[in-house]
């Protein structure tokens, strides 16, 4: 895991970059998984994805994704059984800014090595 990574914010700042998870259920040397819980209003800190991942979503809520870097946020409605497939990219927090509780599934795939892109599709 990476947390602890200090990068440096838009306005010049340093920024300690937590996880990507709330907690790990499950890794080997090939992947890792963890859960994402986020309550409404709650967020999963400034982190950086370093490997390629996977997104299934267990519970339905709406999240926005904000970017260190500056950029328009990123607004989703993720449904049961949704699944992303996202590769390494810029460091960025999940909020939760529904009124349902988040859970999802995130699965890196630590054996996997691709160029650095925000999204894969």
């Amino acid at each position: 895991m990476e947390s602890g990574e200090v990068v440096t914010g838009p306005e010049g700042e340093e920024v300690v970059l937590g996880d990507v998870g709330t907690s790990i259920v499950y890794e080997n040397d090939h992947v890792r998984v963890w859960e994402v819980l986020l309550e409404p209003g709650e967020v999963q800190p400034w982190h950086r994805h370093h490997h390629p991942y996977l997104v299934i979503a267990i519970e339905e809520a709406h999240n926005r994704m904000d970017f260190l870097d500056g950029r328009p946020p990123r607004h989703m409605h993720e449904t049961v059984g949704r699944v992303v497939f996202r590769n390494i990219g810029a460091p960025h927090m999940l909020t939760n800014e529904g009124t349902t509780r988040y859970r999802s599934r995130l699965i890196e795939l630590k054996c996997l090595d691709l160029p650095m892109d925000e999204e894969v599709r």
